[in-house]
C-alpha cells in the first residue's frame, strides 16, 4: 500500500511520521515543491524508524508526481498557512489555485486514489479538489470533525476533570468558527453530558473550542500541525483497514440535511472506498438553523472563486 502526502511542512511532514509510526502502510511519498525539502524531511524521518521497529519506506521528492503512481491514498496539505490576523477566507483565492493545481498532478497518476483535502480553508478546498478531480464524491473527503472534535473533548476533559478518551462528541458544519455543536449528542461513558454540565456552561466551551486554531496561530505564528497531523493518520487508518469507524469528516451532499453541492462537515462511515455512507441525522430546528447558517459561509466563499479563471 502507498500513501502520498502533498506538501512536506508542518502538518504534511507530521502526518507523515505519524503514519510511518503505525507501520500499516508499505510506502510513503512526500511531495513538496521547495526544492530538496521533503527530501530533508523523508531522510529524517527515515531515520526514526530502526528505533520504533517500523518498516515503512519513506521516500521524499520535489516536485516529481510520478513517484506517486498508484497510490491508495493521497493527502492534501499543501498551501499558504494562516498568519496572526488572518482568517481561513483570507486563504481562498491563494489556495484553491494551489489545490487545482496538485489535485489534477495527483489524480492523473493515481486515478483510482482517495483523496484527503487538510488545506484550508478546509470545506471549500475539499469542494475544489473535488470539481478538479472529476471523481465520485465518495474519495474526496475532507479533514476538519476529527480535528474540532478532539479539541472540544480536550477542552471539555479539562473543564469537568475528566479523561478525554470517555467523551463521546459529534460536531457538524464548517470547520472552525462556524462548527456546529451538538449538545444532545455528546455523552460521557455512554451518560448523557447534561448530567455533568448545563448547555450554557457547554457553550462557552465550544466557543474556545472555536477558537482553538486561532489560539495557536496566536501563540506559535502559524497553524497547528500535530493534531492534525493525528487526525488524518486516523481517517487513513479507518480507510485501510475498512474498519467502518464513524468520523465527523467535511463530504459532498447531495440532499442529505436538505442541502447540495456543498462540502460540509457531517457524520460517515469511513472505509475502503472512502466515504461509504453519510449519516443524516434529526435535527431540531435550533441545529438546523445553525447548520444553515455555516453552509451559507462556505457557499458564500465558494462563489468568490472562478472556477475557470483562479
Amino acid at each position: 500500500m502507498k500513501v502520498t502526502i502533498i506538501g512536506a511542512g508542518n502538518v504534511g511532514s507530521s502526518c507523515a511520521s505519524l503514519l510511518a509510526q503505525k507501520d500499516i502502510v508499505k510506502k510513503i511519498v512526500l511531495l513538496d515543491i521547495k526544492e530538496k525539502f521533503s527530501e530533508g524531511k523523508s531522510l529524517d524521518i527515515s531515520q526514526m524508524l530502526p528505533i520504533i521497529g517500523s518498516n515503512t519506506e519513506i521516500i521524499g521528492l520535489t516536485n516529481d508526481y510520478s513517484k506517486s503512481k498508484n497510490s491508495e491514498i493521497i493527502v492534501i496539505t499543501c498551501g499558504v498557512t494562516r498568519k496572526p490576523g488572518m482568517t481561513r477566507d483570507d486563504l481562498v483565492k491563494i489556495n484553491a489555485k494551489i489545490i487545482r493545481s496538485v489535485t489534477e498532478q495527483a489524480i492523473f497518476f493515481s486515478p483510482e486514489a482517495k483523496l484527503i483535502v487538510v488545506s484550508n480553508p478546509l470545506d471549500v478546498m475539499a469542494y475544489v479538489s473535488y470539481i478538479t478531480a472529476k471523481i465520485d464524491s465518495h474519495r474526496v473527503i475532507g479533514m476538519a470533525g476529527i480535528l474540532d472534535s478532539a479539541r472540544y473533548r480536550y477542552f471539555l476533559s479539562k473543564k469537568l476533570k475528566l479523561s478525554p478518551n470517555d467523551i463521546q462528541c459529534l460536531l457538524l458544519g464548517g470547520h472552525g468558527d462556524t462548527m456546529v455543536p451538538l449538545y444532545r449528542y455528546t455523552s460521557i461513558s455512554g451518560i448523557p453530558i447534561q448530567e455533568f454540565i448545563s448547555e450554557e456552561e457547554n457553550n462557552v466551551i465550544v466557543e474556545k473550542t472555536k477558537k482553538g486554531g486561532e489560539e495557536i496561530v496566536n501563540l506559535l505564528g502559524t497553524s497547528a500541525w500535530i493534531a492534525p497531523g493525528a487526525s488524518v493518520v486516523q481517517m487513513i487508518e479507518a480507510i485501510l483497514k475498512d474498519s467502518k469507524r464513524i468520523f465527523s469528516c467535511s463530504a459532498f451532499l447531495k440532499g442529505e440535511y436538505n442541502l447540495k453541492n456543498i462540502y460540509l462537515g457531517v457524520p460517515v462511515i469511513l472505509g475502503k472506498s472512502g466515504i461509504e455512507k453519510i449519516i443524516d441525522l434529526k435535527l431540531n430546528e435550533n441545529e438546523k438553523c445553525l447548520l444553515i447558517k455555516s453552509s451559507n459561509h462556505i457557499r458564500k466563499m465558494i462563489e468568490k472563486l472562478n472556477f475557470f479563471s483562479f
